[in-house]
């Protein structure tokens, strides 16, 4: 059964593995450890005992394998839904003894085509024994070139040694025995040997000790699929109840938040008070009827309260726990969220469980293009962003406007790319929360928009304050001079979407002393390591993607060090030399306790002063609470970028101005050089 339900939550990470010993009596594994509370069983596919070269040749082409039971023992549904196949843990292929190392190499190929058979949606694969796993690397590159939909999780044990202990060794918890150094090198090592193949994936040995904060932070940019814990790391509580460090706690409920399965292992080592029924959480335990209480049933609720003690998702981000891989339409990345909002009337939050985790989507062409409806309707759903606009317009007002001019003194305020009216209504809005008095130009450049802001007007009544402008504003010559410019144009990188260039046209229609709502944006950019995004580019086969900056609401991923800033733009700019094109090169020095890493691309933010006090952004440190409409954008490295421990990061990055475009180019420089992506904006670019 499910951990527990969780507000807006529908991830995998509800439910919970057991691993279990070779049992040939599949049907009885799965009965007891299901009706023990248990979603699915870890379970060896192969009689532990067996040894290809043991099998007399004469008799090895019509020998049966001793698999754990015939295909028809349980039905395709079972197999598919409640087992995760168990590769063999003596299996070695890179072992020194010839023969060890071929029987091996026979075994996984049968076992996996076994498990293909079965139709399993994944086998556990057992841990390399040592760091060299280039055999067993390339056997299991070969499977994975020929295999269906099954995923192959490695073995992975979450150890990271000091500097000063790398002779020590860990065990996992199937009792295998590996050099612990820094286990996510001996993961990159076999995934690099792989090719970074996407039905590779890692199963994570949390054990009883646990490596540094930044290091574990490592593994949420990489494919975990599960996370292995054994019975032995449960401490002891005052009621004897088996419970969690604080540190493991918090490491679990990284693995509930990014959707891993928590599979436990071991036989109970707790001797729980007589006659007990319940964890030390004080839930109920729904299964003291049961003739047999599961052994380490105790263990499964604990986990259970750790994952209902999580508290639930904010409000913006329960839309992303369901439909996180697919679109259901092709339309603009700013109506990714509530896409088809128009067509079905259901409340904000129902509509949010429709999203876009690690989905990417190309950036607007807000010249080139012109928005539809479901789009505009999506995004003045947005409140906290009108709510911020207006604040800022009511501070220009009141500074514009000193009370006792008030009732005497108008203010030209102009909305340049209006919409369908939401900026009109904050502005109004703001008008009669200070007191002061508007005239309103509303500039639109979409014919189809400006319909509905006739309407607008009309339903309104705003005709004597509100003059709509059809045209493109870069072409109007305003009849006379705005106190104030006010604007939504900003991208998810601050410049992507030509505000600089739009807004440095406008401003001409300001006074000297106008004000312009944006007056500032910075971008802002830091590493990431994203095995999902960068796949998912990979997929496409071509130099294009890997050279195109996404629009991605980013779930999946390692921050690896604090953004920084990129580039700023400030308006009005009354410089006699501006220019709009930028370079700037960053240095991100990473903690060194973090270990090596992959860089997979940068991901970008921004912050925008809208007026004075009044911000509004999504650079994680000081991002707009509970506003959805700007997603991350993602630059990705055609190759992912391996960064030794203690080495620094260069990374490079210019926006380059064309008559007719305007496009960024980005590279790396160290530890080693990347090739400049996106040449003269060959791959990517945003049209004047």
């Amino acid at each position: 059964m499910p951990l527990g339900d969780n507000l807006g939550d529908k991830s995998d990470s509800r439910y919970c593995g057991v691993e279990t010993e070779f049992n040939d009596d599949m049907p009885h594994v799965l009965s007891y450890n299901i009706n023990g509370g248990f979603d699915f069983v870890v379970a060896p596919l192969m009689e532990p005992g067996y040894r290809p070269s043991m099998v007399n040749s004469a008799n090895r082409e019509s020998s049966v394998l001793p698999f754990a039971g015939s295909d028809l023992v349980l039905s395709p549904a079972q197999w598919s839904s409640h087992v995760v196949g168990k590769i063999s843990s003596w299996i070695d292929l890179d072992s020194d003894d010839d023969v060890l190392r071929e029987d091996s190499e026979i075994a996984l190929k049968q076992e996996l085509a076994w498990a293909s058979h079965l139709s399993l949606q994944a086998c556990l694969l057992p841990t390399p024994k040592g760091k060299s796993c280039a055999n067993y690397a390339r056997c299991v590159n070969q499977i994975l070139e020929n295999l269906n939909n099954m995923q192959l999780w490695l073995r992975i044990p979450l150890v990271k040694s000091d500097d000063n202990d790398d002779d020590s060794v860990n065990g996992t918890s199937d009792g295998m025995v590996v050099e612990a150094t820094d286990s996510w090198e001996l993961w990159n090592s076999f995934r690099e040997l792989c090719e970074h193949h996407s039905q590779l994936s890692v199963a994570l040995d949390v054990l009883s000790s646990l490596p540094s904060v930044n290091s574990l932070g490592r593994w949420f940019g990489e494919p975990v699929k599960a996370a292995i814990v054994h019975t032995d790391s449960f401490l002891t509580n005052a009621r004897g109840y088996p419970c969690l460090s604080k540190r493991h706690q918090k490491l679990l409920s990284g693995f509930f938040y990014y959707s891993i399965q928590i599979v436990l292992s071991g036989k109970a080592v707790h001797n729980l008070p007589v006659g007990s029924s319940a964890s030390a959480s004080g839930q109920t335990d729904n299964y003291t009827q049961q003739a047999q209480r599961h052994e380490i049933r105790s263990y499964l609720d604990y986990v259970g309260y750790l994952y209902q003690k999580m508290e639930p998702l904010p409000e913006q981000e329960r839309f992303e726990a369901r439909f996180s891989t697919r679109p259901l339409l092709n339309c603009f990345y700013k109506c990714q969220i509530f896409f088809f909002y128009s067509c079905i009337n259901v409340d904000l939050s129902v509509i949010m469980q429709l999203g876009y985790r690690d989905f990417l989507q190309s950036p607007l062409q807000p010249l080139m293009d012109n928005l539809e409806a479901q789009t505009y309707e999506t995004f003045e759903k947005d409140s906290v962003k009108y709510i911020q606009y207006q604040r800022a317009v009511s501070k220009a007002l009141v500074d514009r406007v000193p009370d006792e001019n008030a009732s005497t003194t108008t203010v030209v305020l102009m909305v340049v790319g209006a919409g369908r009216g939401p900026l009109v209504r904050a502005s109004l809005q703001a008008a009669e929360e200070t007191g002061r008095k508007l005239k309103v130009y509303a500039v639109e450049k979409n014919p189809n928009a400006v319909v509905t802001l006739h309407s607008l007007v009309k339903l309104e009544g705003w005709e004597n304050m509100v003059t709509i402008i059809s045209c493109d504003m870069r072409c109007w010559e305003a009849p006379e001079k705005a106190d104030i410019l006010v604007s939504e144009l900003l991208g998810s990188f601050g410049d992507n979407e030509l505000s600089p260039e739009c807004l440095d046209g406008a401003q001409r229609f300001l006074k000297p002393d106008g004000i312009s709502i944006p007056s500032s944006y910075t971008s802002f950019i830091q590493p990431v390591t994203t095995s999902k995004l960068y796949n998912d580019v990979k997929l496409h086969k071509d130099l294009l993607h890997f050279e195109t900056a996404y629009v991605v609401k980013l779930h999946r991923l390692a921050k690896l060090s604090p953004s920084q800033a990129v580039f700023t733009f400030t308006h009005p700019n009354y410089s006699p030399d501006k220019s709009n094109q930028r370079y700037k090169k960053l240095r991100f020095e990473i903690p060194i306790e973090t270990g090596s890493f992959i860089v997979h691309g940068f991901a970008g933010y921004f912050d925008a002063v809208l007026y004075k006090d009044v911000h509004l952004g999504i650079e994680p440190t000081t991002a707009t609470p509970n506003m959805f409409s700007w997603f991350p954008i993602f630059f990705p490295l055609r190759s992912p970028m391996y960064v030794k421990a203690g080495s620094p990061l260069d990374f490079h990055i210019w926006r380059c101005c064309g008559s007719t475009k305007v496009w960024y180019e980005w590279c790396v420089t160290s530890p080693t050089a990347s090739p400049i992506h996106n040449c003269n904006g060959r791959s990517y670019w945003v049209g004047l």
